[in-house]
Order: structure tokens, then C-alpha cells, then sequence
């Protein structure tokens, strides 16, 4: 199998199974992809956010996620598995969040972890700061990587807005990795924490961390690969041991819904889908939501529950995730006296570790720049506007700027060809109209 790959990013394509179709580059929110020789290449991979978009929609089954694989899980002494509060909505209503962690076990992990309780230790976190921080609002959420790195990337100005609070997936896995190395007197190096997932951008996110020199995680695993495994150990479950710790609060954060639960004095919203969330950074950036405290944002659709590696249907498994928040409630079993003695140590970022990551310009000489942004108005004005996709990009304007970048043609546009097949033939029937009858 050959792959149209790039190190930095989460997802690679199968040029064997690629046809070319431009879906994905007509469906990435950042036209990072470019249709070029037949076969979709992530062309633009500064631009690439990691959003999972491509993966979500190609017919073909093309793009596939960097996660890892069960059979990848071994050199370990202790496995540790940190399940996203997503995969509690796989199953349907008969099993709970604790059958579930116990199938975890009884599929080879020697230590799961309730992550949903980390999300309820994170929210505490977050209103704390929230009320001891208030220049600058709103505050956005970090812990969806992608929305992260579309910040980076596209908003730099709106970096301070970025809530410097950890994730709850890297607080657990050093939680678990420092009491592990302690009850069993063994190295880092000999335990595997791994990240149950719902998108491929959770990998990028402990392979590439965004504001911490590296992630206290090993790696992530889909969670629709796991699925078969652990819905054959859930009917197989004799185990009795309470491994499930959180209430709703911690288990709504797969609807990408736990602040507007778990800040009940705070102004929150919560956002997601790639469109919205970049709708709303718009009025962000043109400081429209002064008076909202704290956005939730989550770039899958419905949170992540939407996630492109999921199993259940996203709406099937919001409604599973409303009955799990009735059925535990929303008031936290987590001690907000702890959280507020440990938040400098445990749970704050270096803010100015979230560096702009915007991409090179068109070129560094001023003069130059300007002589190149006038020439890509200018092969856009030629080109017909149809924002088609044929011609192997995903707009009309980012041909004209591949074009000016040298990488691609102006006869690419399928249009201006037919111009140019149209003029020929005339050229050819007027070229008979003119001879000399035999």
C-alpha cells in the first residue's frame, strides 16, 4: 500500500483507493487539499488543522486515520486506557459507563481510567480561572486540538483568549503513569497510557502537542477499533469492581455541553461543526461576544459524538448521553476545595506557549508580494468562478494563487480548456471556409 503522507499531521491517503473525486478537497474547511496527477495529497499541509473533515466524507474510504492498533499496544509491562466520555454512547442503553470500563479490562488493559471524571476536575478548573481572569473575554476551550490549531493558524490575534487549562486526557495520563510507577516501583518508559478516541486529531495532539513540550500520552486508538472487541467482552462481563467515578457533568462533555453544565455561573457557549466554530471565532475576532465568559468549541459536528472514528449514529449517541446525564445528574462528585488548592501546579499552561502558526507569505520582499497578489487577481478574474473543484483545487481564488506559486496551469480549469478547444475549432472551420473548393 503506497501513502500521500505528511509527518506533522493526522491523516494519510491511500493512492491505491483514491480517485481523485475532490470531495475531500471541496470538504476541507482550510483548502489544504489539492487533486494533482489523479490522486488527493494534502498539498497545503501548513494549512492542514486536522479537523478530520476529509476522512469524514471520502466515498472511497481513502483517508485513513494515523491512530494507532491494538497489535501496536505491546512493549508495555501496564497498559492504561483513557476513554473519551464518547465512547460511552457506543453501546446503546443496556450497558453503562462501568460495564464499559470493565470491558476495557477484559480486553487487555491492566488500568482504565473514568476520563469523564477528569473533564468535571477540568471544569472546576476552568470557572476558577474564569473568575480570577476577567480582562479578557470570551475565553475559548483548548481541548478540541483541532479548534486549537485553526486559532493558531487562522485567528493569531485571538491567542490570549486560548484558556490556558490542560486537558483532561494529559492530567489523567500523568495522574495514572505517577501512581502506577509508584505502586509498582516501575519506569515511565514501561507504561503505555493510550487515549481512547473519537477523531484522528487527538494522535496529532500527543505526536505534535500544542503548549507543552510533550504529552504525557503514548498514543491514541479509534474507537470504532476497538468497538467489535469490547461489545463481544460487554456480554461476557462477571466482573464487580466500580471503576466509573463521574456524574453527568463529566459524561456531557462528549456533546461538547459540560461547560454550559458544569459553569452554571459563568455566561457559556457551546459550539460545534467546523462551520460554526469558525463563524463564531468571526465574531470573536470582530469582538462581538464581549459578554459571553467561555466558549465550548468542538470542530465535529454534535461534539464528539460526531467524531469521524465513532461507531453510533451522532444523534443516536447525544440521546444516549442525555440519558446517562438524567441517570447520574449534574451535580459534581468532585471536591472544588482540591481542584482550587492544586490549579497553578496541576492545571494551568504557559500561555505564551500557544505561538501562532500562521503560514508563509507569498513572498518575503514586500514589492514582490504585492506584484504576486495582483497577478492572482488577475487569473482570477480570467477564471469563471464556478468554484467547481475540477481543476483539482477547491476554489476558483486558490487556483489562481497555485498558478502564481507555479503549481499548477491555467489550461487546469476545465473551462478555460474548453475556451481553448472552442477557439481551435473555429480556427479549424475557418481555415476550410477559406480554401480553394477541389
Amino acid at each position: 500500500m503506497k501513502y500521500l503522507t505528511h509527518s506533522s499531521h493526522s491523516i494519510m491517503i491511500d493512492k491505491e483507493l483514491c480517485t481523485g473525486c475532490v470531495v475531500c478537497t471541496l470538504a476541507c474547511p482550510v483548502q489544504a487539499i489539492r487533486v494533482r496527477d489523479g490522486k488527493a495529497e494534502v498539498n497545503k499541509s501548513e494549512l492542514c488543522i486536522d479537523c478530520g473533515e476529509c476522512l469524514r466524507v471520502c466515498p472511497e474510504q481513502a483517508v485513513k486515520s494515523m491512530t494507532l492498533h491494538a497489535e501496536d499496544l505491546t512493549g508495555y509491562k501496564v497498559l492504561v486506557a483513557l476513554p473519551s466520555p464518547a465512547l460511552y454512547a457506543q453501546f446503546g442503553d443496556l450497558y453503562t459507563p462501568n460495564d464499559i470500563l470493565l470491558a476495557l479490562r477484559k480486553i487487555g488493559f491492566h488500568k482504565v481510567c473514568d476520563l469523564a471524571l477528569n473533564c468535571e476536575m477540568v471544569l472546576i478548573a476552568i470557572g476558577e480561572y474564569l473568575r480570577s481572569h476577567t480582562a479578557v473575554r470570551p475565553m475559548l476551550s483548548n481541548f478540541c486540538p483541532a479548534v486549537t490549531r485553526l486559532i493558531l493558524k487562522n485567528y493569531p490575534k485571538l491567542i490570549d483568549h486560548i484558556i490556558p487549562i490542560e486537558t483532561p486526557r494529559e492530567i489523567a495520563a500523568d495522574q495514572m503513569r505517577r501512581k502506577i510507577m509508584r505502586e509498582r516501583g516501575i519506569e515511565s518508559g514501561e507504561i503505555g497510557v493510550f487515549h481512547i478516541t473519537p477523531c484522528p486529531a487527538k494522535m496529532i495532539s500527543i505526536t505534535d502537542p500544542v503548549g507543552v513540550e510533550k504529552s504525557n500520552l503514548d498514543g491514541a486508538i479509534a474507537i470504532r477499533d476497538l468497538y467489535v472487541r469490547l461489545r463481544k467482552a460487554l456480554k461476557e462481563i462477571e466482573d464487580d469492581w466500580i471503576l466509573q467515578k463521574s456524574s453527568g457533568v463529566g459524561i456531557s462533555w462528549a456533546t461538547g455541553q459540560a461547560s454550559m453544565r458544569g459553569l452554571p455561573s459563568m455566561t457559556s457557549l457551546s459550539v460545534t461543526g467546523v462551520g460554526d466554530v469558525i463563524q463564531i471565532l468571526d465574531d470573536v475576532e470582530a469582538e462581538h461576544l464581549g459578554d459571553v465568559d467561555y466558549l465550548e468549541l468542538s470542530i465535529c459536528p454534535g461534539g464528539c459524538v460526531g467524531g469521524p472514528l465513532v461507531v453510533q449514529n451522532k444523534h443516536v449517541a447525544a440521546s444516549h448521553i442525555a440519558n446517562l446525564v438524567e441517570q447520574y445528574g449534574v451535580r459534581s462528585r468532585v471536591d472544588p476545595r482540591k481542584i482550587e488548592r492544586q490549579l497553578e501546579q496541576t492545571y494551568l499552561l504557559d500561555q505564551k506557549k500557544f505561538l501562532p502558526q500562521e503560514p508563509e507569505p507569498l513572498d518575503t520582499d514586500l514589492t514582490r508580494a504585492l506584484e504576486k497578489m495582483a497577478k492572482i487577481e488577475e487569473y482570477r478574474s480570467l477564471l469563471p468562478g464556478r468554484q467547481c473543484g475540477a481543476c483539482g483545487a477547491p476554489s476558483c481564488e486558490a487556483l489562481a494563487e497555485d498558478i502564481v506559486k507555479g503549481e499548477a496551469h491555467l489550461s487546469d480549469c476545465i473551462f478555460e480548456r474548453i475556451k481553448e478547444l472552442e477557439h481551435a475549432l473555429e480556427g479549424d472551420r475557418g481555415g476550410v471556409e477559406s480554401g480553394d473548393p477541389e
